[in-house]
């Protein structure tokens, strides 16, 4: 059995079960045998390509998802695996150990009296500045917003903007940046 029919076999009992169908129900859904369902399952099947996205259609995934190899249920990474990059006294840690399409998530440490520059994005961007702890001054367009812990601005990331950190004791702050679509 190759690879790929493998992969297609484990991943549709897989989402099958998450959904907690029974292999009748997803069948019908899908507008094929119950018996064309089962031989997939189980390898046996050598699947047609308008099959696959009734299976695709059905289970609500991109056709893609059923032919990729199988992720583990979950994957532990110390702090230390994550990317970081220091910019001056300002430390930023990237939260996901992959990219997602259009997003970044970071976490900022900012010691006291520390300050960093923003790189303006694509027009479209927005970005989302999250205090953790202490205070973040984030000036943006020429104004300034001072976040307490639990604070939330949200902003158009084209712009110029900066960070810093007014006060005596160290601060976290968390950045979403939602990238524009591209066209």
């Amino acid at each position: 059995m190759s690879g790929e029919h493998e992969h297609l076999s484990d991943n549709i009992k897989a989402l099958r079960e998450a959904r907690g169908l029974s292999q009748q129900q997803i069948a019908k859904a899908a507008g094929i045998p119950r018996a064309t369902w089962t031989n997939m399952e189980s390898g046996a099947a050598n699947p047609t390509l308008t099959v696959l996205i009734k299976v695709a259609n059905a289970l609500q995934v991109r056709l893609d998802e059923l032919l990729a190899a199988a992720h583990p249920p979950a994957r532990h990474l110390r702090a230390d695996e994550l990317p970081v990059r220091v910019r001056g006294h300002v430390t930023v840690r990237r939260l996901l150990p992959e990219s997602l399409p259009g997003l970044d998530l970071e976490r900022m440490v900012l010691p006291p009296s520390a300050r960093m520059a923003g790189v303006p994005h694509t027009p479209g961007t927005r970005e989302y500045l999250t205090c953790e702890r202490g205070t973040v001054e984030l000036a943006v367009a020429g104004e300034r917003y001072t976040l307490a812990a639990g604070d939330v601005v949200t902003f158009r990331g084209d712009q110029r903007h900066g960070y810093h950190n007014p006060g005596k004791v160290v601060a976290v702050a968390y950045s979403v940046i939602a990238f524009a679509p591209m066209s």
